[in-house]
């Protein structure tokens, strides 16, 4: 592009208004797309120097430009400016003004579909960054599954005591939870995994592009079939923003839960130092904000998602400058997961468990009431029969204020005549988990065999 040349193109005599260039600009945010701009111009120019449309010099030139141009950008020199509103326009004209040859980049493209481009090509990378902090995460939790095996809690049913297992087992729900969104955003990668340069505006080109020398060129597996679906679709992005929003909730759920087990109240674990904060009127205080604020930002995920699609339900085909506003949400969700994922990776091998306290709230009596009722099923009493019965006896109990297992021999002697002998051999917590004959239940012996599975699995899958 030659300087002199307006950017707003020779359709127009008057200067767009200083009010209209300050409100549409994009280039204070999409300039975060530079290094996959200069990718993709790369690859163009590139194929346009193989198709006859440009000469080895001017490749060259080009490719030169484009490497000194990102350099400068990198290194906080290069001159932005919203008189070129949006990332590509600054580039171009950056690029024009060091050889004559960037006036012929953009041959046989629009910004549509180059921005379209752009963006597959970074939630391309920003899935690759994510999938590799959760699995840091989920190797965190796995590393604390291990260390603190043998560790019995009560897990809560309405956020009531329910019944115990290892807190392991606990952990382990949560790398279940995060492997699922592992594997949505690998769903959404692939998805995403389509070139739609060489689309144009909207209808294609009539110069000899070869699209799918860039596809080649940029590592896109697929070349998008429909040159109008492919400058206006965005269902890429709201995928990813999708699965975002998910791995947002279950960080939340996580965060909650330790949030929960650092109360005094609780007293199952001490959170490090280093990830707390104190009050600024009370000096005993030892917040856990950081947790906090991985719990709210999970609600900044959903509504970015709901703000895309949103932004999409009334477009009609093809490109609408509405998608502008598709990157802020996109970037601001991508800073905000990798930011609590790194948080949660960095905090969790520092948590101290406290045993004692977890020991004690997992020898509550009550919660094996329902192994009470089973021992009854399995010595012949019908369930809804044994469920009442046990029922009653909670009640005996709580009207007695004793625990479960301190009732009298004669008091349980109804439910069945065995029950009186083997009564005081039903209340040992450590025991009962391991009579759990279910797959994927708590017993011990699976949960050692699931953190073994989890650790082959890594192993002959490295992300």
């Amino acid at each position: 592009m030659n300087p002199a040349i307006p950017p707003w193109g020779g359709r127009f005599h008057d200067k767009p208004d200083a009010l209209l260039k300050r409100f549409s600009e994009s280039v204070s945010f999409d300039r975060r797309l530079y290094r996959q701009d200069i990718r993709g111009s790369i690859a163009h120019a590139t194929m346009l120097q193989e198709a006859g449309l440009l000469s080895i010099q001017e490749r060259d030139e080009i490719v030169r430009g484009l490497r000194q141009i990102e350099q400068e950008i990198e290194q906080g020199a290069f001159p932005w400016s919203i008189d070129w509103e949006d990332l590509h326009m600054n580039i171009e004209r950056a690029l024009t003004a060091r050889t004559p040859a960037g006036a012929k980049l953009h041959t046989g493209r629009s910004r549509n579909d180059q921005v379209a481009t752009s963006l597959r090509l970074w939630v391309k990378d920003e899935i690759d960054k994510d999938r590799k902090a959760i699995r840091a995460v989920q190797q965190a939790l796995l590393d604390w599954a291990e260390r603190d095996s043998d560790v019995l809690i009560p897990g809560y049913t309405h956020l009531q005591r329910a019944q115990p297992v290892l807190l392991a087992h606990h952990l382990l729900a949560y790398v279940e939870m995060l492997s699922r969104d592992s594997d949505r955003l690998r769903d959404a990668r692939r998805r995403a995994d389509v070139l739609p340069l060489g689309s144009g505006a909207l209808a294609g080109s009539t110069l000899p592009l070869d699209r799918r020398r860039v596809a080649e060129l940029l590592h896109f597996s697929q070349v998008a079939r429909n040159s109008m679906d492919a400058v206006s679709d965005r269902d890429f992005a709201v995928e990813y923003l999708a699965a975002l929003a998910l791995l947002g909730t279950h960080l939340s759920r996580f965060a909650e839960d330790l949030i929960l087990w650092s109360t005094s109240e609780f007293g199952f674990v001490s959170l490090p130092e280093a990830f707390t904060t104190g009050s600024s009127l009370m000096p005993q205080k030892r917040n856990p904000d950081v947790l906090e604020l991985i719990r709210g930002k999970a609600a900044r995920l959903s509504g970015n998602l709901l703000s895309l699609l949103t932004l999409l339900k009334g477009l009609p085909l093809t490109y609408n400058r509405d998608l502008q506003e598709d990157k802020e949400p996109m970037f601001d969700s991508a800073d905000t997961i990798l930011g609590s994922l790194q948080i949660l990776a960095a905090l969790i091998p520092g948590i101290v468990v406290h045993r004692d306290r977890c020991n004690r709230a997992s020898s509550d009596p009550a919660l094996l009431a329902t192994d009470l009722v089973d021992w009854l099923v399995n010595h012949g009493v019908a369930f809804r029969d044994a469920h009442h019965a046990v029922g009653r006896l909670v009640a005996l109990a709580e009207s007695r204020n004793v625990a479960l297992s301190e009732l009298a021999p004669e008091d349980v002697a109804p439910l069945h005549p065995d029950l009186p002998a083997e009564w005081a051999q039903l209340w040992n917590p450590t025991a009962a988990i391991a009579k759990r004959r279910t797959e994927g239940s708590s017993r011990p012996s699976f949960v050692r065999a699931e953190i073994e599975r989890w650790r082959r699995e890594w192993s002959a899958e490295p992300l």
